[in-house]
Formats: structure tokens, C-alpha cells, sequence
């Protein structure tokens, strides 16, 4: 049996991904604990892992981001980047890293799995093997991992062929590490220097450099290539298909079933945090009242009425639906891009139109660019003109759909969190015949 504790910032698209690990690696007859925020208790208790909490320094309430964290309000770009760094995601760290010290005092730990976005594991992998557990990077947001066929993560700069691309890399690398990210590389250099003694060996976001395995929740048809990776990189496929939806069906669930085969069906959803307003939700309906369309809203929680009172007569909404039944329905989905909504509609050979431009959004919105499965708007917020037209490009274009398809296939075949178990049997034995 192997014994593994699962970390996690308290962010519903970071906890709810790794729900799936922890019910698969319990399922495998593994020990598995939890850390994370208090309101996820339920939910991993559910899966058959022990809970364990955050500290109140390393918790926060994320339903509503902006009034958690209020200097972020109206952030974009480079600026929102490195505030969300520090604020959310560094300042917890030492935190962070008191209550994973405290279990693994607790009892014997053989793998210590954390979500890309969980940042005390940066500052663990400055540790020496030999003063930690197995370190596994569990990729929940687009792979990360620095390599001179991309640019710094975060920019959301799309690959260019081997030559110029190299070049250009290099320079935007030197100028993010050195400019625009170092008040971020300073300020966990400092964190890394109080806890473990030293600064961190390498930039901050590319901690997963250091991990003794990566696990990418993607299929490589998702991600740029990068020549030479490590085989310590191992892509298994989202994680979102093995969770059927418990969303109940909503009173008009009968005009999407009559919708098929007959007019377009539309989702469109800003996922479940980042819809404190509807600066993508209401642009698009408004953009979609004319088009022969059946139009489906999901509010990722908030209360229908939240929205605007005036909602063309083609729309139907609903707090939340249930994915498996609605994604198989759908011909396009526009969303701010969330990493698993947006894995969910490709796995379904849903074809895109992204407005995400904040957190991983912007990596994951460049990528489906780059995938050619649907259009980048570039914003968070896309006038009605701009969503209306990418929404008719796309539904036009059978090419979206076709490369949807084809993404859609390797994703199924993909073993998904399955994976997990065995991946670390296998570096665990051969750290045993090592020793």
C-alpha cells in the first residue's frame, strides 16, 4: 500500500480534478490523505481520503475571488499575474508548508502529490531527495515545464518553428524571469530562504522542473511539443469523464433534446469562479439573439436570477448542468477557459470559442487557438460583435469540429486519473532497488 498526501490550493477548479486522483488511488487499496480549504471537506471525505486542513493563513473563500482578494479587481495581463502569484498563491506558503511538515510527522509518507498551482511544493523541490518524499506534480492547469520550444508560461505566446521560435523564447524567457516576473522570483526566494535555507534553484513557475514525476492531465495532442522531454512526463488524459455529474436535470431540458439535429445548441458558461459579473455570459447571448440557436447557460453556481432580467428568448439557464448528458448535445462552447470545462467539450469533440485571460486561462485560451479546435478572443471581456462572430466562424467552419473530434478521440482512449497508481508503483520501486 502506498501512502500519498495530496495537496491543494482551496480553488474548486484545482480541488475538484484532483477528487478523481484521490477516489482512484483509494479505489487501488492506497492511503490517501487530503489537504486542502475546510469547504472541500465533504467532498474529499466523499472520495474515501482523509481530510486535512488548510490553516486559516493558507484558506480563503473562493466562490468570490475578487472580494477575497480585493487588490486584483480590474488586474489584467502581466499585472494580474504577478498579483495572484504573491497574494494568492506565495503568501500562503509558509502555511502551507506547516501543515504538510505536521502530517508527515503525522505518519509515513511515500509520495507528497501537488497541484501545479499549490506552492509550497515549489519551495519542496529546493530539498534534496533524501529530505523528502516523492515530489508529483499533478498538472491541472497546462503543462508548465521550461524548454526552449516555448515561451515562459503565463504569456500565453503560441510556439513558432525551431529556429526563429528558439530565439524568440530566449528572449521573452530572459525578459519574464528578469522583468516582468521577478518581483514574483524575488518574493519566493525569500519564502524559500526562511523555510528550507536556501533560494529556489530554479524560476518559480517552473518548480515542476524539479518534481520526481509530472503528471499531465492532457493528452499530448493538447500541448505544444517540446523535443527531448523528460520521461519523467507522463500524459494520462483529463480526469473529468470519470466523474458522472450529479446536476439534476432542469425543467427545459426537453428543448435541448429537441434542439438536436434541428438548430445549433450553444453553451456558454464563465465556470465557477470567475463569474462575480457576466462580462462573457451576456455579450454572447445578446450576440446570439438573432441566430437560429439554442442558447444554454450554465451559472457555475450563482443563482439564475443573477442574470440579466432581459435574456433573449433563445436562452435557457441553469445554476448548474449536468455535463455527461449536455456536452454529447452540444455543436460549440464558449467559456472563459477553465483547463477542465475545456478538456470536457474536447473529449466530446466540442469545438471552442475561449475569452479567458487570467490565471491559466490565458496558456489554456492559446492552446485552443494553437489545437486549431476554436477561436482565442483574447479578453475577458469580447464586445457582443466580437463573441457574435467568433461563434459564427466557428459553427461554420466543420474544421473546429473535425480537429475537436480527433482530440476528442486520443482523449478517450487516455487512461485518465487511473494512471495515477501505477505511475508512482513503479518510481517507488525502482527508488527501493536504487536504495
Amino acid at each position: 500500500m502506498t501512502s500519498v498526501l495530496i495537496t491543494s490550493t482551496p480553488v474548486h477548479g484545482h480541488v475538484t480534478p484532483l477528487l478523481s486522483v484521490a477516489a482512484s488511488l483509494v479505489a487501488a487499496g492506497d492511503r490517501v490523505r487530503f489537504l486542502t480549504g475546510v469547504r472541500y471537506r465533504d467532498a474529499v471525505v466523499a472520495t474515501g481520503a482523509e481530510f486535512l486542513p488548510l490553516p486559516d493563513a493558507a484558506d480563503y473563500d473562493d466562490t468570490d475571488m475578487d472580494a477575497a482578494f480585493p487588490g486584483r479587481r480590474g488586474l489584467r495581463g502581466p499585472a494580474g499575474i504577478r498579483y495572484d502569484m504573491i497574494e494568492i498563491f506565495l503568501k500562503p506558503v509558509p502555511a502551507q508548508l506547516a501543515a504538510v511538515r505536521e502530517a508527515l510527522a503525522a505518519e509515513k509518507t511515500d509520495a507528497i502529490l501537488a497541484e501545479s498551482m499549490f506552492a509550497g511544493a515549489a519551495v519542496l523541490s529546493g530539498l534534496p531527495r533524501s529530505r523528502r518524499p516523492l515530489l508529483v506534480n499533478l498538472g491541472m492547469i497546462p503543462l508548465g515545464l521550461k524548454h526552449p520550444d516555448v515561451a515562459p508560461f503565463g504569456l500565453g505566446i503560441k510556439p513558432l518553428p525551431a529556429g526563429l521560435g528558439r530565439l524568440r523564447n530566449a528572449f521573452l524567457t530572459a525578459t519574464a524571469e528578469k522583468g516582468v516576473f521577478a518581483p514574483v522570483q524575488r518574493y519566493a526566494n525569500e519564502i524559500a530562504r526562511a523555510e528550507i535555507g536556501r533560494e529556489l534553484p530554479r524560476f518559480f513557475l517552473d518548480w515542476p522542473s524539479g518534481a520526481d514525476l509530472v503528471v499531465q492531465f492532457t493528452v499530448p495532442e493538447f500541448e505544444y511539443p517540446r523535443a527531448g522531454l523528460p520521461d519523467t512526463v507522463h500524459f494520462v488524459g483529463p480526469v473529468s469523464r470519470s466523474r458522472a455529474s450529479t446536476a439534476p436535470l432542469p425543467a427545459w431540458w426537453g428543448d435541448v433534446l429537441a434542439a438536436r439535429g434541428v438548430r445549433p445548441v450553444v453553451h456558454v458558461t464563465q465556470g465557477t469562479v470567475a463569474n462575480s459579473d457576466w462580462n462573457l455570459v451576456e455579450p454572447t447571448v445578446r450576440s446570439l439573439a438573432s441566430l437560429d440557436a439554442l442558447v444554454v447557460v450554465a451559472t457555475g453556481g450563482r443563482p439564475v436570477s443573477s442574470l440579466p432580467a432581459d435574456l433573449p428568448a433563445n436562452v435557457r439557464a441553469a445554476s448548474f448542468l449536468p455535463y455527461d448528458q449536455l456536452l454529447p448535445l452540444t455543436d460549440l462552447m464558449v467559456t472563459n477557459g477553465g483547463y477542465g470545462g475545456v478538456h470536457y467539450a474536447l473529449e466530446h469533440g466540442v469545438p471552442l470559442v475561449v475569452a479567458g485571460m487570467t490565471e491559466d486561462k490565458t496558456e489554456v485560451s492559446a492552446r485552443v487557438d494553437w489545437a486549431g479546435v476554436g477561436v482565442n478572443l483574447r479578453t475577458d471581456a469580447p464586445t457582443e460583435a466580437k463573441v457574435g462572430a467568433a461563434v459564427r466562424r466557428v459553427l461554420g467552419d466543420d474544421g473546429y469540429s473535425s480537429r475537436a473530434a480527433a482530440i476528442g478521440e486520443a482523449i478517450r482512449r487516455s487512461p485518465g486519473p487511473d494512471a495515477v497508481h501505477g505511475i508512482l508503483a513503479d518510481a517507488l520501486a525502482k527508488k527501493r532497488q536504487v536504495a
